[in-house]
């Protein structure tokens, strides 16, 4: 993992939530996630196919997440879901436990309903109120 990508990773795991926008017809869609993984290089999230945000990725990859770490700054990560769905069984049981967590109920990690994407071709920026700073990823 590049210390870029370990840098957006822990900003996504250090914080309760945060949140990520899609757009479907000219229309954004903004909502909290608080998984994230990385596997094979890359950052996956974790949502389920019977979720509007599921639908809205099958129509346009295009995704943008942000984070706030108080005493950090904030993270705005951009990139395009990877809708395929390779998630090894280490990080399905880590979505699977996650969500559950959230009150969410699954027929276990293999459940058909849990999907995880990735992020692919990132950019990053990190500001401190200040200035914007280009992750490397």
């Amino acid at each position: 993992m590049t210390p870029g990508m370990k840098t957006v990773l822990e900003y996504l795991t250090s914080i309760p939530a945060w949140y990520l926008a899609t757009s479907v017809d000219n229309q954004p869609h903004v909502r909290p996630f608080s998984f994230a993984a990385e596997q094979d290089g890359k950052i996956w999230f974790c949502t389920a196919t019977t979720k509007d945000v599921w639908e809205e990725l099958l129509q346009n990859q295009l995704i943008e997440a942000t984070a706030w770490w108080p005493g950090h700054g904030w993270l705005i990560l951009r990139g395009r879901a990877g809708l395929e769905d390779r998630a090894n069984a280490e990080m399905r049981q880590a979505g699977y436990d996650h969500l559950t967590g959230l009150n969410e109920h699954y027929d276990g990690p293999n459940d058909s309903t849990l999907v995880f994407f990735s992020v692919e071709e990132p950019k990053a920026w990190i500001c401190n109120h200040d200035e914007w700073v280009p992750v490397e990823l």
